[in-house]
């Protein structure tokens, strides 16, 4: 992702790089570079390559903050966990369906609800380049911190009930669902100490696909397999990317202090906690085409995820900065 200066007329996209961008600190567009990000799905991969990848986050295995690497995020392991995962949902709706084996129905409720938040799990644990958080801890997050937001989010209904499907009520729907999965973040932010941008991503993503997966499963009783198979598709561009751009935004407002409820109404962050609302309601109301609204949803939540990477990269670049400044003023003060 390359970043531009501001000449002659923006277009759409242009326009909401710059606004997304200005609330993390940087005035400029950013120039979306999906070829980039991509580049490395259709690559042949060894299998030690994908063992490397998921040792990352133990206490041999954490690069210093001078080895992050700065270079753009290039993931390609989730192509691979999401292709194994549509397998399996293929193979076990062959048995369900061609073969009427009633035994194997419950597995593929199961598998195709959990599909695409896993893969996107992996995806921001590919992308936390400081590698300090591991598989399991990650995995963790995403059950426990999953179910926790469903809790949570049970709780906040109560308190400011359901909503509907119309605007107003969507968005109420997005408030609560959106706060109650917040709270959840917060709570693994402060816990663990969590104080880069792509940390906060990888926490609230985990956190929100694990909710997702959790609700997918649960749409069949209500809405039956078909809409839940196709509802678990498109979690592509909901929960698991909303929260994580509140858990990005967070934590960039925190840094690396001691979390307080003060850093909640920052600016920034409200910038960025009303955007997350606003998509869910959107998301959830009766209004428009339905697919054509899911697929420019989708775009705009991903386009927030992008904007953030980058800013996440421009982070680690600061860092690297900073540190290499101190160390040379202290080898001046010992000379």
């Amino acid at each position: 992702m390359q970043v531009q200066s501001h000449t002659g007329n923006e277009n759409i996209l242009d326009s909401a790089t710059r606004k997304i961008n200005g609330w993390t600190g940087e005035n400029r567009k950013v120039k979306l570079n999906l070829a980039q990000l991509f580049s490395q799905v259709f690559k042949k991969h060894t299998q030690e390559e994908a063992d490397e990848i998921f040792i990352a986050g133990t206490k041999t295995t954490t690069p210093s903050l001078q080895q992050v690497s700065t270079s753009p995020v290039t993931p390609w392991l989730y192509s691979r966990v999401l292709a194994a995962t549509l397998l399996v949902v293929a193979l076990l709706w062959t048995c369900s369906f061609v073969f009427e084996n009633t035994y194997t129905l419950i597995s593929l409720i199961f598998f195709s609800g959990f599909a695409i938040p896993v893969a996107l799990l992996i995806f921001f644990f590919e992308t936390n380049v400081y590698k300090n958080i591991s598989i399991f801890e990650a995995v963790k997050t995403f059950i426990i911190g999953g179910a926790l937001s469903l809790v949570s989010t049970m709780i906040m209904y109560t308190i400011f009930g359901s909503g509907n499907f119309s605007l107003l009520g969507a968005l109420l729907i997005g408030f609560v669902e959106e706060t109650g999965k917040l709270l959840i973040v917060l709570y693994y932010v402060n816990k663990k100490n969590y104080s880069h941008i792509f940390n906060g991503l990888l926490v609230g993503a985990a956190v929100g696909a694990g909710f997702a997966a959790f609700e997918n499963v649960g749409y069949v009783a209500e809405y039956g397999l078909k809409i839940a198979i196709l509802r678990s598709f498109t979690s592509i561009g909901s929960h698991a990317i909303w929260t994580g751009i509140l858990g990005a935004a967070i934590v960039m407002i925190k840094r690396d202090r001691k979390f307080n409820g003060e850093m909640l109404l920052d600016h920034r962050f409200i910038n960025f906690y009303l955007l997350v609302v606003i998509l869910h309601g959107l998301w959830d109301a009766d209004i428009f085409n339905n697919l054509i609204k899911l697929m420019a949803l989708t775009v705009a939540g991903w386009v927030a995820i992008l904007v953030l990477i980058h800013a996440g990269l421009r982070e680690i670049k600061q860092i690297q900065h900073n540190l290499t400044e101190k160390e040379a003023n202290e080898n001046e003060e010992m000379s």
